[in-house]
Formats: C-alpha cells, structure tokens, sequence
C-alpha cells in the first residue's frame, strides 16, 4: 500500500549563485527557495530514497525534509 508524502527541497548551488549575484546555469533561480514535492512511497524510507535519486546531493540539491501527510 502507497502512503503519501510531502518532500521539502532546495538546490545549495542556486542559492550560492544568487547570493554572488550570478543565476545557476541550468536551474531557475526559483531553486534557491524551498519547493514541496507530494510523493506516493510504501514507507518513509522508500520515500527518501526515491527523492535522493530524482534530486542528487551531486547536483546540489538539498533534501531539508520527507514527512508523511494525510
């Protein structure tokens, strides 16, 4: 059975960008702010780990939270 999730996450390399007054060269400068993605997992873990693939540390993105929502 699916549960639902809610992911909060960001990319460090926009934010960086901004912060030196230059854009990321291929994210919008929206990615130095907060995005919330609801995903369908079997379990908080499944849900982690399906956000770190689509949304890699080695692309900069950072993953704040993965919360179980009604």
């Amino acid at each position: 059975m699916q549960q639902k999730f809610e992911a909060a996450i960001y990319n460090e390399e926009v934010l960086a960008a901004l912060q030196e007054g230059e854009h990321h060269k291929n994210l919008s400068d929206s990615w130095a702010e907060t995005h919330y993605f609801e995903i369908y997992a079997s379990s908080l873990e499944d849900a982690w780990d399906r956000m770190r693939r689509k949304y890699s540390t080695d692309r900069g993105f950072i993953i704040k939270s993965v919360e179980e929502v009604d």
